[in-house]
């Protein structure tokens, strides 16, 4: 079964839809788990038009595909992406919790929840760049 995923793997169109499927796989999982973590919800909150919480998961979103795209660039196998992109979700998770922890005077999903456009567009950067050094680091 190896020799034939690394048969398919070494030519560019079956690589490309593998590591393309994987990742679609993986944001949504990883999207699944921001969903359960924050206090609103996200696509009800988009749906009404809430900007904050539109810019706080477009974050995500490029944060997730980001640290993919480093893990695919490693020219590993595409389980061993699946693994690193893994551990950076992990690691941009926890930053997530660091950046509520470090924030005392007021709380992250709620300002964001209540449409408050400065919290969302510091979450999406703070994401966006925290993807750059995780991706960096974890291949």
């Amino acid at each position: 079964m190896d020799g034939l995923v690394d048969s398919l793997m070494s030519r560019p169109l079956p690589a490309m839809l593998a590591y393309f499927s994987v990742g679609i796989l993986a944001l949504i999982v990883f999207l699944a788990v921001f969903e359960w973590v924050t206090r609103y919800d996200s696509w009800e909150e988009i749906r009404k038009g809430n900007v904050a919480v539109a810019m706080a998961t477009g974050g995500k979103i490029f944060g997730i595909c980001n640290i993919f795209r480093f893990s695919i660039e490693a020219k590993d196998t595409i389980y061993h992406s699946l693994l690193w992109s893994g551990v950076g979700f992990v690691l941009l998770l926890a930053a997530y919790f660091l950046f509520e922890f470090l924030t005392p005077v007021f709380k992250i999903d709620e300002e964001i929840g209540k449409d408050n456009r400065a919290v969302g567009l510091l979450a999406l950067i703070i994401s966006v760049s925290l993807s750059y050094i995780i991706g960096a680091a974890v291949v």
